[in-house]
């Protein structure tokens, strides 16, 4: 298995390991990512999550899931009521996919809001972290969150981007602001960022505190194929040459399309200065890739979990499974060989990760960070502690990012 295949069956299947029981936690309260009126699943003061679902006629059911809920999935037991249920070990706080496996047939849990994930609509859950209310709905302004639909010739295809505008946006009609474009990860699509990451939330609290300067958010699907040609899978066991191949053709819609399109859309300052883009796990590697082959349209770089892939450029393989060397004089095509020049260019790199993290996602994003930060590059190293490849290390990521943008 090569290191990009490691990394993605790493970020599917999650870690963690525990012992799951069929009894409900005591105190436990419905998750507020539930349906309206449902009970289940519920969460306990200790963060276990009681999970239910009636199936009379089933013969075995699992709970399943992703990233923080543990390492399942877990057998459900079944009750004279023809109802199944399980409770799980302490998961970690944050959003988290799950779903149910129905002899052998997964399912959505008809209590569960649902969200797009894994390359498919699934279940979620929101597990509160306590004293967290960074990415909380408070009574402060609100931005608005709209839909611009766009037709893009390098695709073919109508496209969807979702602009988050700042909640002075309408009372100012005269002022401009800076964009950043904030991209999702893999089997992910452009609600991710609103949706499980509460983005829009964690930039009113921001700017409400002072702390943000006030933004334009731009949330593009990451997906992107030429027109006339089959969508490409990224996943794991992917090659090198086909993560070029699609990368290239997002890099084509970005910079010569989405870009130019907003800027024309919304009061937006259309310059490098006031230009960033940062993004998550598959949205950090893209970040890099299209950023370093322009660093003429952008100032600021955000890499939340991306693995750092020197050589991605060219589409050449990995030898062996140990993480790459990191030479700032040639990766990415020798964009860091001059540490002065590009300290003069860009005012913020930044690369963070989850100290849960598979050991292939935190060394290839430590050893990279520590090889520029040695070269000279001015670079920010940020890690989220206890958290994996998951949503609340990205909301942090996020949280944190924002602030250093645009001064």
């Amino acid at each position: 298995m090569n290191q990009w295949a490691f990394i993605l069956t790493a970020a599917i299947l999650g870690s963690g390991a525990a012992i799951a029981r069929a009894s409900e936690p005591e105190a436990a309260s419905p998750a507020e990512s539930n349906v309206r009126g449902a009970p289940s699943p519920s969460i306990g003061a200790d963060r276990t999550i009681h999970f239910s679902l009636k199936a009379p006629e089933a013969n075995s059911v699992q709970v399943a899931g992703g990233d923080g809920l543990g390492a399942g999935p877990f057998p459900m037991t079944k009750g004279a009521d023809g109802v199944w249920s399980v409770t799980t070990p302490p998961a970690v706080p944050g959003f988290h996919y799950y779903w149910f496996v129905v002899d052998g047939v997964s399912v959505n849990d008809p209590a569960s809001q649902t969200y797009f994930g894994y390359d498919k609509e699934t279940s979620g859950i929101e597990v509160p972290e306590a004293g967290a209310d960074f990415y909380a709905i408070r009574d402060v302004p609100h931005g608005e969150v709209r839909a611009k639909w766009y037709f893009s010739r390098m695709t073919g295809a109508w496209r969807r981007a979702l602009v988050y505008t700042p909640p002075d946006y309408e009372k100012n009609p005269k002022r401009r602001y800076p964009v950043l474009i904030l991209q999702h990860g893999a089997g992910e699509d452009e609600t991710g960022w609103t949706r499980q990451g509460r983005a829009n939330f964690i930039l009113d609290n921001l700017m409400a505190a002072g702390e943000a300067v006030p933004m334009i958010v731009v949330m593009d699907c990451g997906y992107a194929n030429k027109a006339g040609t089959a969508p490409l899978a990224i996943g794991p066991g992917v090659s090198r040459e086909t993560m070029r191949i699609a990368f290239r053709t997002f890099e084509d819609v970005i910079v010569h399309e989405l870009i130019p399109m907003i800027d024309a859309a919304y009061r937006t300052m259309p310059d490098r200065d006031h230009r960033a883009i940062a993004g998550l796990s598959m949205g950090g590697m893209q970040t890099l890739f299209v950023t370093l082959h322009h660093l003429d349209r952008f100032s600021y770089i955000g890499s939340f979990s991306g693995p750092v892939i020197p050589d991605i450029n060219t589409g050449r393989e990995p030898q062996g499974n140990t993480p790459e060397e990191f030479d700032p004089k040639t990766a990415y095509e020798g964009a860091f060989a001059d540490p002065r020049a590009f300290n003069k260019r860009v005012k913020l790199l930044w690369l963070g990760v989850g100290t849960a993290e598979s050991p292939m996602f935190r060394s290839s994003i430590s050893v990279a960070a520590t090889a520029l930060q040695r070269a000279g590059v001015d670079v920010v190293y940020f890690e989220s502690p206890g958290t994996a490849h998951e949503w609340q290390t990205w909301r942090r990521d996020l949280n944190e990012f924002a602030p250093r943008l645009f001064h």
